[in-house]
């Protein structure tokens, strides 16, 4: 049987996006979710920075699996915001995320974004977003 790490990384393999980054989920616990994406290229935007966009998609989908972690995996986000701190630059993007709040329906989450250089973490954006079960249809 497989562990919550693992489905919840076969999850993140179904996604054609998250295969595209390459992104990877290395923590999936009740306190920390992490996902991981390598920085090349082809993210980059034209200063060498990574594009805000990956920046976005790596804090929303940590959000949504921290989320995820705490409401079941029916689920999807209903809202977040992103403030960007400084330029994301290094070899790889490391999101962590974790549950702020947590009800039946929905929980808000938490999510530092940092660019990771030569072995140093540097804080590049802060997120929160609200991730909402989905209700059943008939």
């Amino acid at each position: 049987m497989p562990t919550a790490l693992e489905s919840a990384q076969h999850v993140l393999q179904t996604q054609p996006f998250s295969v595209l980054l390459a992104a990877q989920l290395t923590a999936f616990r009740a306190d920390c979710v992490e996902i991981r994406v390598p920085i090349t290229a082809q993210i980059k935007q034209q200063f060498g920075f990574v594009h805000g966009g990956v920046i976005s998609y790596a804090a929303d989908n940590a959000l949504t699996f921290a989320g995820g972690y705490a409401l079941g995996p029916s689920i999807v986000t209903s809202e977040f915001k992103i403030n960007y701190v400084r330029p994301a630059k290094g070899e790889t993007l490391i999101a962590r995320a974790h549950v702020v709040y947590a009800g039946q329906s929905q929980a808000v989450c938490r999510c530092d974004v940092f660019a990771v250089a030569d072995g140093n973490e540097t804080l590049c954006a802060v997120a929160q977003g609200t991730i909402a079960a989905m209700r059943k249809t008939a």
